[in-house]
C-alpha cells in the first residue's frame, strides 16, 4: 500500500487486516489481479492451486518459505508467469514491475 499498489487481503482467519477488510478465499476476488503475492506455507499453498489459476493473475510471486515445485510448475502450464522472491525486497529495489 506505501508503494501505492491496490491489496486485497485473503484470510479465513481474520475479518480485516490493516484496516482492510479481508476475503475469505482466492475464489472470493472478483476484480483482475495483475500480481498475487503467497504468504502461506506449501501445505495450504498446494489446496489453493486450482483456485490461482482459475483467477489467473499475470505474476505469482512465492516469498520465501512458500516455495513449492509442483504448484509452481502447474501455474506456468496455465500460462502464469512465476517468481521465487520476496515481495517487499522488490517494492525497496525498484524491481516489483519486472
Amino acid at each position: 500500500m506505501e508503494s501505492g499498489y491496490a491489496v486485497i487481503p485473503i484470510s479465513p482467519k481474520y475479518s480485516e487486516v490493516m484496516g482492510i477488510a479481508t476475503l475469505n478465499t482466492i475464489s472470493d476476488i472478483s476484480d483482475p489481479v495483475d500480481t498475487l503475492t503467497i504468504y502461506v506455507g506449501p501445505d495450504k499453498l498446494i489446496q489453493m492451486a486450482d483456485e490461482i489459476v482459475q483467477l489467473h493473475p499475470r505474476r505469482v510471486i512465492f516469498n520465501p518459505g512458500t516455495e513449492d515445485s509442483k504448484v509452481e510448475s502447474s501455474l506456468q502450464r496455465a500460462g502464469i508467469e512465476t517468481e521465487q522472491a520476496c515481495t517487499l525486497v522488490l517494492l525497496r529495489t525498484g524491481q516489483f514491475e519486472n
